[in-house]
């Protein structure tokens, strides 16, 4: 694939900045203000089936609580490093975590997510399967079953991504996905205006997915790689307004793709089915979100000059 053998060949060069360890398996968290949910997710992490050299990235999205002082009760069990990211967003977090990551793979996951104990071991196995695989994903399960099955993915079936090809929202959930750096570095990271915090909040990952397959790469859902979702959520308002968010989110990224040349088509074509198939109302909110995302691209394009 000449997108991957480009990297290969000339990543170093380009990216000589951020030198990548390899076999280490870089596992990235972002937090801000639950230290209660951290607590229980770095407490999993303890419990790790020793496999390929890793180390673990929290990155604190500008915590008011006692985060800070919860995180030094742990690195002296966990291969543990601090960064701050004080601004709000969680896709600018998650760049914060893996640009300050020494791994060749990147994996999230999130600070109310408990990772399987073979977690690292079926990260490094997916990726072995094929140079060409930029991304891999896996089951996000439920933790608790009185929960509303919202936030989770629980598909058994293996399935490919091919280059090039459409990635539906949901399809891999970034609360257990992971790239190789030179993915990342090629599609330059985390959109920053996508994700918790920040205008769109949520399709940080999804966006990052479509642009790695445009850019040449395979992407696997592999359901060895296994992580529980304690999300906390049992109807109401909470689960109406994080339906609204989705929503959003899947408008903003659709639109954004219809920018990108090697997207427009099938883009186009899947948003198009979507409408014909949804609410109105659910429709109605991602049509406005795609406005308000190509408005606000195009007032920091205005803004950088």
């Amino acid at each position: 694939m000449w997108a991957h053998a480009f990297v290969q060949k000339f990543g170093g060069w380009i990216f000589g900045d951020v030198m990548n360890t390899p076999g280490l398996v870089s596992l990235v968290v972002c937090t801000r203000n639950r230290a209660s949910q951290l607590s229980e997710c770095l407490h999993t992490l303890e419990q790790l089936i020793p496999g390929p050299p890793w180390e673990l990235i929290v990155v604190d999205n500008g915590s008011s609580d006692e985060t800070p002082a919860l995180l030094e009760q742990y690195t002296g069990s966990l291969p543990l490093r601090l960064d701050r990211e004080p601004r709000p967003g969680l896709g600018r977090a998650r760049n914060r975590g893996w640009r300050a990551a020494q791994g060749e793979l990147i994996a999230f996951t999130d600070d109310d997510c408990y990772p399987s104990p073979d977690f690292l071991r079926a990260i490094a196995a997916a990726f072995a399967e094929s140079d060409a695989i930029g991304f891999v994903g896996g089951p996000v399960m439920l933790y608790d079953p009185l929960d509303v099955h919202m936030s989770i993915k629980e598909s058994l079936v293996y399935e490919t991504f091919p280059a090039g090809s459409f990635i539906p929202a949901g399809a891999i959930h970034g609360a257990n996905f992971a790239f190789r750096r030179s993915t990342l570095e090629m599609i330059d990271g985390f959109d920053e205006l996508f994700g918790a915090g920040a205008p769109f909040f949520s399709a940080e990952d999804t966006d990052a997915l479509g642009r790695a397959l445009a850019a040449g790469w395979t992407g696997v859902y592999n359901p060895r790689i296994v992580v529980t979702h304690n999300h906390g959520r049992r109807g109401g308002g909470d689960v109406a307004l994080l339906a609204r968010h989705y929503s959003r989110g899947r408008g903003a990224y659709y639109a954004k793709a219809l920018l990108n040349s090697r997207q427009r088509y099938i883009y186009a074509k899947s948003w198009y089915w979507a409408f014909r198939q949804q609410p109105w109302l659910m429709s109605a909110r991602e049509l406005v979100a795609g406005l308000e995302y190509l408005v606000r691209r195009v007032g920091q394009r205005v803004t950088q000059g």
